[in-house]
């Protein structure tokens, strides 16, 4: 009798450990192979990183690395304030910056009425960036007619 209760705690604690690790693997987001276009300077290595990130987060990255990003960013309207050293498609949508990829879940999701959204600047420690991190990521959203919400916090 005292080993048949073993058994059950034993199975029971199995069961338990296979439903956290499928819980915590159901909160992890995958590209599912989302086509992303990534446009950068051939000599910025943070990029670089960030595209290798996107890989591991399961999109399919193509690199499109060009000397000068300012028409990129013009074409998509992208404002000055909100500007970082990248920029990607997905979609309808521009990501700027080192955008987690928890906010591209979001907006892929949510699909709002938007041109994109943007991460200014080059924070420590976000996708592809060394460091440590200093406070939390706000990322916005810029608007058809290039006003910018904050978008999420991360």
């Amino acid at each position: 009798m005292n080993s048949k209760k073993i058994i059950f705690v034993v199975l029971g604690m199995l069961l338990l450990i296979i439903s956290a690790c499928n819980k915590s693997n159901s909160n992890s987001f995958n590209g599912n192979g989302a086509k992303v276009t990534i446009f950068h300077d051939p000599s910025c290595g943070c990029c670089g990183l960030y595209s290798d990130y996107m890989k591991r987060n399961g999109f399919d990255v193509e690199v499109n690395q060009v000397s000068n990003l300012a028409p990129v960013k013009e074409q998509y309207g992208i404002p000055n304030n909100m500007l970082s050293c990248h920029t990607s498609l997905i979609g309808d949508y521009f990501i700027e910056g080192h955008v987690p990829v928890e906010a591209i879940e979001k907006l892929l999701a949510e699909k709002p009425d938007i041109r994109g959204i943007s991460l200014p600047g080059m924070p420590s420690a976000s996708p592809g960036m060394p460091g440590k991190k200093n406070g939390p990521f706000i990322i916005y959203s810029i608007s058809k007619d290039g006003s910018t919400a904050e978008f999420m916090r991360i």
